[in-house]
């Protein structure tokens, strides 16, 4: 019975101190609260392949399932906490404040972090502290009067265990410890909710200052998608991805929520002759574009989900960078790489010569019609044709440094990914699905293939290994957006295996060799195995 209450008195001792410090995080900024802390350590020194597992087989609630983890492990550590204190209580107190430790260092040295980031855990472990000492208090033995002596005293150990005479276990204070674990849960509740209205307050202005915002017409607009650029094919996606289906793979725990009134972008470093500060309003006054982008993260393995095709509008990230003084490394600039640093503190590294080059790198304000979503990177992210989001789709951006290759590595670099990656020539089957049994006869096989900034010259499809057959494309509309395409199979009866490949308009045609998504991304043919009945 004691064991069961200590462990209870455990799980209230962290439910405690994570509201305590959640509530100063609010105070401090939300990011230096411990599970999220800790959550961002531990994506920090994840190894790729690691990363790849989480992504592959989480998808976008990969972060969710990190920070239920964390509360997990934190549970049965705080549980053996618990059950230990009553006996050992200076061994309770050491555990909680090196898990406190632990949380403070993990917040510090967190891109962004700083000495004030300590606070959240530290203060949270120090409440614990006395929460357990309370709760510990109430669960030490009584002793039975068999067991006092003749002058009232204990007749046994002093060192809190249970001598021979004392009391069975179950003999301790258990209204008292009723009445402190009951004021202890009620007084973090109360924690809990004030921390959370604290930190929605400045969500809710965020999310004033989002839903104010109206975005000007652009000054030159999208061409119309052709007609033919959707096939109408049962299991086939639409052109544009819809937003709340767009995918999301970053290493945010906590969205960013960001004011544009107060939001302001540095322009600086190695050949910026003109230092540009600018806030939302100066980017909307500007010439807007809008252009259909097709955006694919490093992280799509072949035949993988995390590709993507959105009415972007924006400003011309090239203007901006001529307007500070910079000039691309052909044209003798001194930088070749742009570093793009987010408000969470993610770095990513763009090459310069690639975002000046004439295609439409852009400083993105809105998607498919509307201003960004908080999820993708309100108030402004970048958005490169042809690169892998992870050298180039930075969001919640903040500031824009001018440097080189040779000096910085950007976050991802460091983690033994690429430092320069323009997106692979790629194609993927849509329907059938894989292990679908469809009805012997045509059976139309179909799907998209992207090769950014080349565009799609053709998609071929074979059974079995057999032949290649020419697949029928869809209207092209830019070479910086996906292509569906479609291909009409004679299906006899029984197992086959359906397999595509794709041809840029630079020729190049896609290699059968199955590479991993480290260092560069994924390459290989997408294949399907069907019983056809």
């Amino acid at each position: 019975m004691r064991a069961a209450s200590g462990a209870l008195s455990g799980l209230v001792t962290g439910a405690s101190a994570l509201a305590v410090a959640e509530l100063v995080a609010a105070v401090v900024r939300p990011e230096a609260g411990p599970v999220n802390a800790v959550g961002g350590a531990f994506i920090d020194r994840t190894p790729p392949w690691l990363k790849d597992f989480a992504v592959r087989n989480f998808g976008t609630n990969d972060k969710l399932v990190l920070q239920l983890g964390i509360l997990a492990l934190l549970a049965v550590f705080a549980m053996a906490v618990g059950v230990v204190a009553p006996r050992h209580r200076p061994a309770g107190f050491a555990a909680v404040l090196v898990f406190g430790a632990l949380g403070a260092v993990a917040a510090v040295e967190r891109p962004g972090g700083g000495p004030l980031d300590a606070l959240p855990s530290v203060v949270g472990a120090v409440s614990a502290c006395g929460v357990l000492h309370l709760l510990a208090g109430r669960l030490t033995f009584r002793p039975s009067p068999a067991a006092e002596g003749a002058d009232g005293t204990p007749d046994g150990p002093s060192d809190g265990t249970q001598g021979p005479g004392a009391a069975p276990d179950g003999s301790f204070d258990r209204r008292g410890f009723v009445i402190a674990a009951t004021a202890a849960v009620a007084a973090s509740a109360g924690i809990g909710a004030l921390g959370s209205r604290l930190n929605g307050s400045g969500a809710a202005e965020a999310a004033t200052s989002r839903a104010a915002l109206v975005l000007p017409a652009p000054a030159s607009p999208a061409r119309p998608v052709p007609a033919g650029a959707e096939l109408g094919v049962r299991g086939l996606g639409p052109f544009t991805t819809p937003t709340k289906e767009f995918y999301r793979v970053d290493t945010a725990l906590v969205v960013p929520r960001i004011d544009a009134g107060g939001w302001r972008l540095k322009i600086h470093g190695k050949g910026v002759t003109r230092p540009l500060t600018l806030s939302f309003d100066d980017l909307l006054r500007r010439e807007l574009i809008e252009r259909d982008i097709t955006l694919t993260c490093v992280s799509n393995e072949v035949g993988g989900p995390y590709v993507g095709n959105a009415r972007w509008i924006g400003v011309r990230l090239a203007d901006l960078l001529r307007e500070a003084g910079v000039a691309p490394p052909s044209k003798g600039g001194p930088a070749d790489q742009l570093v793009a640093r987010s408000v969470d503190g993610m770095t990513i590294g763009s090459p310069v010569e690639t975002v000046m080059d004439g295609r439409d790198a852009l400083l993105a304000l809105g998607m498919n019609g509307e201003p960004l979503p908080f999820d993708h990177g309100f108030p402004v992210r970048m958005v490169v044709p042809g690169l892998y989001g992870y050298v180039s789709a930075c969001k919640w951006l903040q500031d824009l440094e001018l440097t080189t290759f040779a000096d910085y590595d950007a976050y991802w670099v460091k983690r033994s990914w690429s430092r320069r990656a323009p997106i692979k020539t790629e194609s993927r089957i849509d329907t059938p699905r894989p292990f679908a049994s469809p009805k012997a006869g045509v059976v139309p096989v179909a799907g998209v293939a992207w090769a950014q900034h080349r565009g799609i010259a053709r998609v071929e499809v074979r059974v079995d290994g057999g032949d290649w057959h020419t697949a029928r494309l869809a209207a092209q509309h830019t070479r910086d957006t996906w292509r569906q395409w479609v291909w009409e199979w004679r299906a006899s009866t029984g197992s086959h295996t359906l397999e595509v490949r794709a041809t840029d308009l630079d020729g190049y045609t896609q290699t059968e060799k199955r590479v991993g998504t480290v260092p560069d991304g994924a390459t290989g043919w997408h294949s399907v195995v069907v019983a056809v009945t």
